[in-house]
Parts: C-alpha cells; structure tokens; sequence
C-alpha cells in the first residue's frame, strides 16, 4: 500500500512542479497556510514576499523577480521598461518591474518588490498580451510593437531616448513589422508623435 504523503510533503511537491507559490493556493490544495511558516522554520522554503514562497536555495533565472510579481499580481502584463528588458530592446537594467494595470483597478499593496503601476485603460491595456511561461508562472508581457507604443505613449515618463533606442532596436532585430508598429501607434494614439522616427529610419 502506498504511503500517503504528509500536507508539508505535498506543499513541497506542489513546488518542485510550480517553483512559486502564493499562500491562497494552498486553501486549493486543502492544506492550512500554517504549514508555510513551519517550513520556513525548518528551513525548507523562504518568504520572498508577503505571502509568497519558494523552496529555499531555489535556483532562480534572471527572470525571477518578472515571476513573483505576475504570481502577487496575477492580472497585471509587464510593460514599459521591463518589458523592453525581457525582449532585450535596451541596455537599461530596470531596479522597478514596470507592470500595467486596468485604471478602474484598485493599486496593489503589501508587497516588498519594487513595482512600479501604470494604468492603462480599453484597448491600450488589452492588446498585445504575450503569455510565458517563467519559473512555472504564467506572465502577461507586451510584445515588441506594443512595448514600442507604450514607450512613446509614456516618453515623459522613461524619456524619449528610450523610445527611440527600443524603436531602432526593434527594427534592426526584426521583432517586430512596421505594420504591427502603425496598429499599436494608432491603438495608444501616438501615430502623429512616432510617425517622423518611424519615417526616419525607413
């Protein structure tokens, strides 16, 4: 007869699969949420956040980070700055996870990441969502083209020598075409503002 497995077994086994886990996924799993904090004092896993966890010495990509904030905040897409990272359309090192967030929604709280929130609202927050698959957590990205737009649509905000660098390095890498870049100047309404760089570079 199979032995059947102790809850802290199965939480660990839950993380060996997933690598992340919130504490509300464990009223899923039907387990008290007491059983994290008593792995932690075994030194079986570690609190990166409040209410996130990972198995301790965890082997993380440079990618984790982008990870626990899809998992804190599962219906945010990672934009602006960090998104142009993740598809390497800069050389800058963002110290914040740029992520978006519907206008109308209240702004997360209690979390130890360094998040920066922009709210976006209709389509400009809705379209050109790519799905990864990072550490096991499913992360809402911008694509290229959107990630552009954006960049423009905000150049106050991460100064439009940022732009124009993910611009040229957007072309120059073939992520994206000048068709996908018109949709996305036209859906975040900065087809007027890009039209001369985009002109420029052919």
């Amino acid at each position: 007869m199979q032995k059947k497995q102790s809850k802290a077994q199965i939480v660990i086994n839950y993380l060996k699969k997933n690598n992340i886990i919130r504490a509300k996924e464990l009223d899923a799993l039907k387990i008290p949420r007491v059983y994290l904090s008593r792995l932690c004092k075994k030194g079986i896993l570690e609190r990166t956040d409040r209410g996130i966890y990972v198995l301790k010495n965890y082997d993380v990509t440079e990618n984790h980070t982008i990870a626990q904030v899809a998992k804190k905040i599962p219906n945010g897409i990672i934009c602006l700055l960090t998104s142009l990272r993740f598809h390497e359309l800069t050389t800058q090192n963002p110290h914040q996870v740029w992520i978006a967030i519907d206008r109308k929604k209240w702004k997360p709280i209690n979390t130890d990441f360094p998040v920066h929130i922009v709210r976006y609202s209709k389509d400009a927050l809705t379209e050109g969502i790519q799905n990864h698959i990072i550490e096991g957590v499913d992360v809402k990205i911008y694509n290229p083209a959107k990630t552009v737009a954006d960049c423009f649509k905000y150049r106050n905000k991460i100064g439009l020598e940022v732009a124009l660098e993910a611009l040229n390095d957007c072309r120059r890498e073939n992520k994206c075409t000048n068709d996908e870049l018109w949709y996305y100047a036209k859906i975040c309404r900065v087809s007027n503002v890009m039209r001369p760089y985009m002109e420029a570079i052919g």
